[in-house]
């Protein structure tokens, strides 16, 4: 696979192991090409790491990955992002021993290092309504735009999901949209009558003009009709919350985590939240379960005796 084969490697040797690892990810696994790429970024530095002390697959010991994440603490990475290295090193170790080339299983006995999980930034609605509102309909693109804002808070879709969502994948007589997630797995997720509204004024009117002779599938077109990439949908994002008045670091996941906080607050069940999420484990979703500050201060205002 290219993922694999574009692996940077500085000795010829353990080429093919690592080369069947990724491809092992992306074609057993079913990651997705981001992932196995991320996996890819962190085990070539774990990889020069063995380059440079002359390590050989075979011989990779506890004490080895333990130089090597102190390593990473005096480059100054974060906790977040060690754990991260380690996650994907576990993974790489775990392979080695299924494919016989490590004889003990280390990776079972290097534990993780503990770390708190952060509270996602959330906009509270008012802000969410500014922003959806905020595209100009004198605009040439505000059918797009507004449907892909619409669309990302009504749903909880991930970027790279919406990226790659197709105009099938959208029901919107039956206001519902076929999401493919991590791992390729499907999933159902309801669209409420505002996103189905903006993407129906889209399909009709605006996309066929982006499209123009063209043949597309994807749902969500540039100016030059092609399938808007991940990095335009996230500075439209940005664009549109600058213009809103909206001041923090505002990204197609921030709508993500407003679809799960507000739908916690209005009293969604956690594992129905789990599966609109995608999420593989609920105690991914339970991050969402944090105290709403004003509902924290209108509880005690109304019970405490004396307020």
């Amino acid at each position: 696979m290219l993922v694999a084969q574009q692996l940077v490697r500085r000795i010829d040797r353990p080429a093919p192991v690592v080369k069947r690892f990724l491809d092992h990810l992306f074609i057993e696994c079913g990651l997705a090409g981001a992932t196995v790429t991320a996996y890819q970024r962190d085990l070539r530095d774990f990889w020069e790491h063995l380059v440079d002390r002359a390590i050989d697959p075979s011989d990779i010991s506890i004490d080895d990955v333990q130089q090597y994440l102190i390593h990473l603490q005096q480059r100054g990475l974060a906790l977040v992002s060690i754990a991260r290295h380690l996650a994907t090193i576990k993974v790489f170790l775990r392979y080695l021993f299924a494919e016989r080339v490590l004889h003990r299983d280390i990776a079972s006995l290097i534990e993780s290092p503990k770390r708190w999980r952060s509270i996602p930034d959330t906009l509270r609605y008012p802000q969410v309504e500014s922003l959806l509102n905020t595209p100009d309909p004198r605009d040439d693109f505000y059918l797009r735009d507004r449907a892909l804002l619409e669309l990302l808070y009504a749903t909880g879709m991930r970027v790279s999901e919406a990226v790659d969502l197709d105009v099938d994948q959208i029901n919107l007589k039956l206001g519902y949209v076929r999401c493919i997630g991590k791992g390729r797995k499907e999933r159902i997720i309801p669209v409420g009558r505002a996103a189905v509204d903006a993407v129906r004024k889209y399909v009709e009117i605006l996309r066929p003009r982006l499209l123009g002779d063209r043949h597309a599938v994807a749902l969500f077109l540039s100016r030059t009709g092609r399938p808007l990439d991940r990095t335009n949908m996230w500075r439209l994002v940005r664009k549109y919350a600058a213009a809103a008045g909206i001041d923090s670091r505002v990204s197609p996941h921030t709508l993500r985590h407003c679809f799960a906080t507000h739908l916690l607050a209005g009293g969604a069940d956690l594992r129905i939240l789990q599966e609109l999420l995608g999420h593989a484990d609920v105690t991914t979703t339970q991050v969402y379960t944090h105290v709403d500050e004003l509902q924290l201060k209108h509880v005690h205002r109304k019970y405490h005796p004396r307020p």
